[in-house]
């Protein structure tokens, strides 16, 4: 049985936890749309380098926070969230979360299982699936991996949320790792409790290392807003990951 999730309200912000204090997700009132949390923008940094994907699935849904960025600010994308709790589905009005319509669908679904046999292909897999005790255990597993990698397109990335410096998110790191033949790269959030790790083909790596710049500038200025300070985590990432030379 999933954790019941808890509302918290106030004249500023609404935000999502379960068990315990820690806040899942954190919608600001007065822009509904903005990324509060930084590990949600750091995960943004996909965009770095697919500024346009087509097909993207999340698992976990939370308050929402970058499926309303993606559904606003990337108009070309279809949107699938799958999420285990329906009670969390039922609080999509307060974090004013858009119907489902032709290009957003959403599924109440164990997500490891919705992997197991995915109806397409994505070009982009965001995973944030938490619990009051952390991270959902079917979500660290190595099959789950194995089969995000395999419903990815060819220039396909997943970028996940794992808890920073733990026993599980070494583990977690050594299955992406496999998975993905080292090619990844993991960014710690601001907030300090948030690792985020993209793995995807070594080539986007690289070509974003080699041209961080223009990978920049192609994006647009909401993007660039969004992406202003977690950008240079991210380069610092690629530089030591993906050294040229």
């Amino acid at each position: 049985m999933p954790d019941q999730p808890r509302l918290h309200t106030n004249s500023q912000t609404v935000t999502l936890s379960f068990e315990g204090t820690l806040i899942q997700s954190c919608m600001r009132v007065a822009d509904p749309d903005d990324l509060v949390l930084d590990y949600t923008r750091t995960m943004m940094g996909a965009l770095l380098f697919n500024p346009k994907p087509r097909r993207v699935l999340m698992i976990g849904l939370g308050g929402g926070s970058m499926l309303k960025y993606l559904h606003r600010h990337v108009p070309e994308a279809d949107l699938t969230v799958v999420e285990i709790s329906q009670s969390v589905i039922d609080l999509r009005d307060a974090f004013h979360i858009p119907p489902d319509d032709e290009r957003l669908r959403t599924v109440c679904d164990d997500g490891a299982k919705f992997m197991a046999k995915p109806p397409c292909a994505y070009d982009l897999i965001l995973v944030d699936g938490f619990t009051g005790d952390g991270i959902a255990e079917p979500l660290c597993s190595r099959s789950f991996y194995n089969h995000c990698r395999k419903a990815l397109t060819p220039e396909g990335l997943l970028v996940a949320n794992v808890q920073a410096d733990t026993d599980q998110t070494r583990e977690i790191g050594k299955r992406l790792f496999k998975a993905f033949s080292g090619s990844m790269i993991s960014v710690l959030s601001d907030e300090g409790g948030n690792d985020i790790v993209t793995a995807g083909p070594r080539h986007l790596f690289e070509q974003c290392r080699a041209d961080f710049e223009g990978h920049w500038q192609a994006l647009g200025p909401v993007h660039q807003a969004t992406l202003a300070v977690t950008s240079q985590r991210i380069q610092r990432a690629l530089i030591k990951g993906f050294p040229i030379g």
